[in-house]
């Protein structure tokens, strides 16, 4: 029942953007804080960013703040994160996930606190 598809992943060059989006479906998304998390080619999981179930409350890995935007639309039942200035080191696939649990906030992300995550949508940056 719950779902959740990523979109927007393509081939960008340094320097470029893109909008990744996330359609959730199956569950009361207004309810749910939300994460995207990266996989780089041969490497492990890396949190980006992390949003609360009212969008009110957003966080980031420092290395990447002031480029990455996380936001969302309730109403259209949808995530987002905006990436600017991109570079190689961000060539990664991207995933979004749910927290287990509604209307709660916690910054401290725990990947097992994570319920359901998407299929992923890959990212390429290369000139």
């Amino acid at each position: 029942e719950v779902q959740l598809v990523e979109s927007g992943g393509g081939l960008v060059q340094p320097g470029g953007s893109l909008r990744l989006s996330c359609a959730a479906s199956g569950f009361t998304f207004s309810d749910y804080a939300m994460i995207w998390v990266r996989r780089p080619p041969g490497q492990g999981l890396e949190w980006v960013s992390l949003i609360n179930s009212g969008g009110t409350s957003t966080n980031y890995a420092d290395s990447l703040k002031g480029r990455f935007t996380i936001s969302r639309d309730n109403a259209k039942n949808t995530l987002y994160l905006d990436m600017n200035n991109l570079k190689p080191d961000d060539t990664a696939v991207y995933y979004c996930a749910k927290y287990k649990s509604p209307l709660y906030y916690n910054d401290y992300v725990r990947y097992e606190e994570y319920d359901y995550w998407g299929q992923g949508t890959q990212v390429t940056v290369s000139s």
